[in-house]
């Protein structure tokens, strides 16, 4: 993390006033939530709405361990017997003390972006590469203005490699993030529908993610879904410097799966560009799409393929993506509950549609959030598309979801269809249809918080 003097500090964030007296004061890493505070953190407060972060100031820095705190200039009475540092806007000092520790480091960095498996492909690349290297990659869901120059500011000085997850909700987030992060590498997972209710059409968002070139350093490698039309009409004419390289199921692909056997708890796979067998222990042939990006980017940094495996052995998804688990009557419980969309949706009910060994497959799903103004039709054409012969009973939660239940019912019948509004009911009906022999899906948006169903299946 960011160790440095605090006049250091004050010249790398722009600051306006003279800490000349506090020289000495020494920080170490930086914090926004002051419930998060560790010893010697500056603490960065924000001015909002509701609340204001700078009356919190004197009391972290003299009872709970901060070293030292931002001031935002327009904010009255800053305390001049502290070690803070005045600045114009305390959120563009943050990114601009990020931008200028970044640049200091001789560290190499690898972007990703796009509308589905962002997390998970970072998860991936992150462990490949540390085969080789010492890595660090963006944690949780650290991906936008604010949580990527954190995650920057918590880069160790011998860090080799930085794996930057960079999330958008409109159009220039992804430039701002990528100017900053200076990426050697980027991948573009896939374009979906998440984002369709700021940016209005997949063209537009397809467009919003090629924003990850811009801050390609110059030869760098830019790794995108080749399956996907929008981004390769895009790149045909791309004149960069950057070399593109594209994984997808098509034979027309620089790296595609091919020998694909399924395992209890992921995929065997090979590839088209060698024999070795390589085992992924995360569920969902989607996923084996992810991993192929991550072997790109793995051997673009001279990661040997004969060592992929053991990072892939080693792979532990960040928390409510694919992670399987057993209820209390022995059901086995597949938690895809971090964010959902169409795409992500399908993909994970084939996934589930496809099992052997169960003989009951229950769907809970939730809201799709930020689709636009067809978001009825896309929830509806999820319970639509249903295979009657291989799902046995769907539950919905939320107002969105009672389409995909409307959907639903008119292909699995009106018996095996429940439409809840209520978490505490849904899971109570739910406990009767579990067994030891039944595989139970979990998905939806973050803002349904539908881990709460998990979580009534495991009491």
């Amino acid at each position: 993390m960011i160790q440095k003097s605090l006049t250091e500090i004050a010249q790398m964030a722009g600051g306006l006033n003279d800490v000349s007296k506090f020289a000495d004061v020494l920080v170490k890493g930086v914090s926004i939530d002051t419930r998060k505070i560790e010893q010697g953190n500056l603490f960065i407060p924000f001015k909002g709405e509701r609340t204001d972060g700078h009356k919190f100031v004197e009391d972290v820095i003299r009872n709970g361990g901060a070293s030292a705190a931002l001031w935002q200039k327009d904010v009255p009475n800053p305390p001049e017997d502290l070690p803070v540092i005045v600045v114009e806007n305390t959120t563009s000092a943050l990114q601009e003390l990020a931008r200028s520790y970044r640049n200091s480091l001789d560290v190499k960095v690898v972007g990703i972006t796009g509308s589905n498996g962002k997390t998970t492909t970072k998860d991936m690349t992150a462990n490949l590469l540390a085969q080789k290297y010492k890595v660090q990659k963006t944690e949780g869901n650290f991906n936008n203005h604010l949580g990527l120059p954190i995650t920057l500011l918590r880069l160790r000085e011998d860090t080799e490699v930085a794996v930057l997850e960079m999330g958008m909700s409109s159009k220039g987030e992804i430039e701002f993030l990528t100017e900053m992060g200076r990426p050697d590498a980027v991948i573009i997972t896939n374009i979906g529908e998440s984002h369709l209710l700021d940016l209005g059409s997949r063209e537009a968002i397809a467009d919003a993610k090629l924003e990850i070139i811009s801050g390609l350093k110059d030869n760098g490698l830019i790794i995108f879904h080749g399956d996907e039309p929008l981004l390769q009409e895009r790149l045909k004419d791309y004149k960069g410097t950057g070399e593109l390289k594209t994984f997808g199921v098509s034979h027309d692909n620089d790296v595609y799966p091919v020998n694909v056997e399924p395992m209890e708890n992921g995929n065997k796979f090979t590839t088209n560009l060698g024999d070795q067998v390589f085992e992924l222990p995360v569920l969902g042939n989607h996923n084996i799409l992810n991993a192929l990006a991550a072997m790109l980017a793995a051997d673009f940094f001279s990661v040997p393929f004969d060592k992929m495996n053991d990072g892939f052995a080693g792979l532990k998804l960040t928390n409510m993506r694919m992670e399987l688990s057993e209820g209390a009557h022995g059901e086995k419980i597949i938690n895809d509950a971090y964010n959902a969309s169409p795409t992500s949706m399908n993909a994970a009910i084939d996934l589930v549609a496809n099992l052997s060994g169960y003989s009951r497959k229950i769907l809970v799903l939730g809201d799709m959030l930020e689709l636009g103004p067809l978001e009825e039709e896309y929830h509806y054409k999820v319970g639509s598309s249903l295979d009657a012969g291989k799902i046995d009973y769907v539950f919905t939660f939320g107002k969105l979801s009672e389409s995909i239940a409307m959907g639903a019912k008119e292909v699995l019948g009106d018996d095996r269809v429940f439409a809840y509004q209520d978490k505490q009911e849904l899971s109570n009906e739910l406990k009767k249809h579990v067994n030891a022999e039944t595989i139970v899906l979990v998905k939806a948006s973050r803002g349904m918080a539908l881990e709460e169903v998990v979580n009534a299946l495991q009491e």
